[in-house]
């Protein structure tokens, strides 16, 4: 992969999301204009338009790029660069108005995720990184926390109606008690609370790339480990591990179990 600095991604996209989060603020406050999807998931008039604005803001910045949105924003690539947008991730949060929805957006670069913005409008907090640049909390780096063992560990977990699909959910009650403490505080959150070494792990067991595009570049350049449930380096797997390194290979042994 070419080097880059990123240093443009970095400071533009923040604005973007910053300027996204401002318009579903303002879309809060009305009518939502909920409707619901093939999948039966929600959208709002706030997905849509605030997908509407980071597409259009992102084709003025990077007009080569490629687009892929939750909502729909899709353009081929003329230079091996995509974005990933996630206009309003955690919908139901947004809907029944608690802080726990995000902003996301993240850069692939051929075929590697390389920068990612999550942006909590709610709270005003910003969480960026970009490969080789490090991970940041607004103005403050990030870390992994240093815990190694799992019964200090805090562990997060989204999507608790998802996990019967999976071989060890029979035996995942049993195996989280071993834990120092479980948390389901929503799929971001937990996320950001493991890449900023307030959590030691996350498990995502539904998800789409857009929801994971972000989330796997902050927490890698905060000192983590990140796969899917079979163990691979992706986020089109459909699911998602965050970790610090000391409680990867359990976790990643305990998912992958057939």
């Amino acid at each position: 992969m070419r080097r880059m600095s990123y240093e443009k991604e970095l400071t533009l996209v923040a604005e973007i999301a910053r300027e996204a989060g401002k318009l579903a603020l303002e879309i809060h406050r009305g009518n939502l204009g909920i409707e619901c999807k093939a999948d039966a998931s929600p959208v709002t008039i706030a997905d849509k338009a605030c997908e509407n604005l980071i597409v259009t803001e992102l084709t003025r910045a990077f007009p080569e790029d490629g687009l892929m949105g939750e909502e729909g924003a899709m353009r081929e690539s003329a230079n091996g660069r995509r974005w990933i947008i996630d206009p309003i991730d955690g919908t139901r949060d947004f809907i029944r108005h608690t802080r726990a929805w995000t902003i996301l957006i993240g850069l692939e670069e051929e075929g590697r995720i390389v920068a990612g913005f999550e942006y909590f409008p709610a709270t005003g907090e910003m969480f960026k990184a970009a490969k080789g640049h490090g991970a940041w909390w607004d103005d403050k780096p990030m870390r992994a926390s240093a815990v190694v063992r799992k019964s200090e560990a805090m562990l997060g977990v989204n999507g608790l109606s998802y996990l019967y699909r999976y071989p060890f959910a029979p035996d995942f009650v049993q195996w989280i008690s071993g834990f120092w403490t479980v948390r389901s505080s929503g799929g971001c959150l937990d996320a950001m609370m493991v890449a900023s070494g307030r959590s030691e792990a996350w498990i995502e067991p539904q998800a789409q790339p857009w929801d994971l595009a972000p989330l796997k570049i902050i927490a890698e350049e905060a000192g983590c480990v990140t796969f899917d449930f079979a163990g691979n380096d992706t986020i089109y797997g459909g699911n998602f591990v965050i970790t610090v390194p000391a409680l990867a290979d359990e976790i990643r042994e305990f998912v992958s179990r057939r």
